[in-house]
């Protein structure tokens, strides 16, 4: 086994050369006993290596006398829900979330989505299998076949408001676990709905695309169908279905942080004064939204661990991150893509405006989005960003983050490699422009 599958938030990597059938019955069994666990849900994606793996994870965890709810093929956000619908002490997918085919790996909740990462039982969970320490069983649990699908579409189901109001979509799944979510569209609100599908088969599973709304460049062939169609959105699901991307109508990409705005706007008319979380790469045109709605906005930083543990700790209503998670305190702080795409047609149906303009409102300023780069020496990096800039409001929540009245920007570490990524943000093209230049020169040095 290759540990450092063992990632911040997951477990992640190549089949069989980092992760294999053998290491993951291990990991199942180290689950059991982090968790403290009796009954488990566990569920896995469409890749080849899933099946043979989610077989062995469930034979790990039932070694380990835990009794197991399989739920076979399921989205991330069906995972979180199974957590909280379930009579469970967690939940656990095969899943490699958008990485390639090749690839597979392992998400891990506690009851109620919480989520399970390094500094809350991952690294625990990765040092009883590298030492092959495990509590003894004689009685192993059982297995119960169950789909939480139906339940699953029932539920998040009730938060549509269409009326008859009848659109037309296209919805792009590169043929990776957003098909799980186009009932919701083809079958429960058929009536409301033209789709349009953009690799949405199961059957050529991880053959198309990179399914990470986050890379543009994978959303250029839903941008032209969306226009040639004349549809009224594009929708485009990572791999594992907890991300989800926009497309206006006229085939531009909605920045996902503005999607947070938006979404803060619907759920603050019937939630007012309800706390919105944003992370801090988000443009200033989310805050001053969330506060013109009514709602309190309160900065946090990346990560779905960090965020779902400030949602608690502030009982915020939803989160928005600028990579396309959307988190819904409906979910249990879990996040629902397609709940985020049912509160943009709500609102769609409510203005009786297209989504463009609906957006336009929050095109305020001018936002580099994330930039990388490669560092060596990174906290060298950010001290003399700190000195350059001393003169700017300081905050070290994530990395550095310093505003002026026009502009601000934030330059933070990578876990996992050496590279900083910059976020900056300014009034005008122009100036961000050249604050950006400026920045990447010192950066870069």
């Amino acid at each position: 086994m290759n540990k450092e599958i063992f990632k911040a938030y997951d477990i992640r990597g190549v089949y069989p050369t980092d992760i294999d059938e053998d290491t993951v019955y291990k990991i199942g069994r180290a689950i059991v006993n982090e968790l403290n666990a009796k009954t488990l849900a566990v569920g896995r994606d469409a890749r080849k290596s899933g099946p043979s793996l989610h077989k062995e994870l469930i034979r790990g965890i039932t070694d380990a006398g835990c009794n197991v709810i399989d739920l076979d093929m399921i989205t991330t956000p069906m995972l979180y829900f199974s957590s909280h619908q379930l009579d469970v002490d967690g939940a656990v997918s095969v899943t490699a979330s958008h990485n390639p085919g090749e690839y597979n790996g392992i998400k891990i909740c506690r009851k109620n989505a919480q989520p399970v990462g390094s500094t809350s039982g991952l690294n625990d969970i990765r040092d009883a299998v590298i030492a092959n320490k495990f509590q003894e069983n004689t009685e192993k649990g059982t297995i119960t076949k169950y789909d939480i699908k139906p339940e699953y579409y029932e539920y998040f189901g009730k938060f549509a408001d269409f009326g008859n109001k009848k659109f037309k979509i296209v919805v792009d799944c590169a043929n990776t676990m957003g098909v799980l979510e186009l009932p919701f569209y083809k079958e429960k609100f058929a009536n409301n709905f033209e789709v349009i599908e953009l690799y949405c088969d199961l059957n050529n599973a991880y053959n198309a695309h990179e399914a990470n709304p986050l890379n543009t460049d994978t959303l250029k062939e839903l941008q032209e169908k969306v226009k040639t169609q004349k549809a009224d959105l594009g929708i485009a699901y990572d791999g594992d279905a907890d991300r989800v991307g926009f497309i206006d109508e006229t085939g531009a990409i909605i920045p996902m942080d503005l999607i947070t705005g938006l979404i803060a706007k619907v759920l603050l008319k019937t939630n007012p004064n309800s706390t919105i979380l944003y992370d801090l790469r988000s443009s200033r045109a989310v805050k001053e939204v969330i506060e013109e709605s009514g709602g309190i906005a309160h900065e946090c930083r990346v990560g779905h661990a960090f965020i779902k543990q400030q949602m608690v700790e502030e009982n915020a209503l939803f989160a928005g991150e600028l990579s396309g998670h959307y988190y819904f305190q409906a979910n249990k702080n879990g996040e629902v893509s397609t709940l985020a795409a049912f509160t943009l047609l709500n609102l769609m149906t409510q203005t009786n405006q297209k989504i463009s303009e609906l957006v336009k409102d929050l095109r305020r300023y001018s936002h580099s989005g994330e930039i990388n780069s490669q560092v060596n020496n990174k906290e060298t990096v950010l001290a003399k960003l700190k000195e350059k800039y001393s003169d700017g409001k300081l905050s070290e929540l994530d990395g550095i983050k310093i505003d002026y009245p026009d502009w601000w920007f934030n330059v933070r570490a990578s876990n996992t490699e050496p590279v900083l990524r910059l976020n900056c943000e300014a009034k005008t093209p122009e100036m961000m422009e050249q604050k950006r230049d400026e920045l990447l020169a010192i950066i870069r040095g």
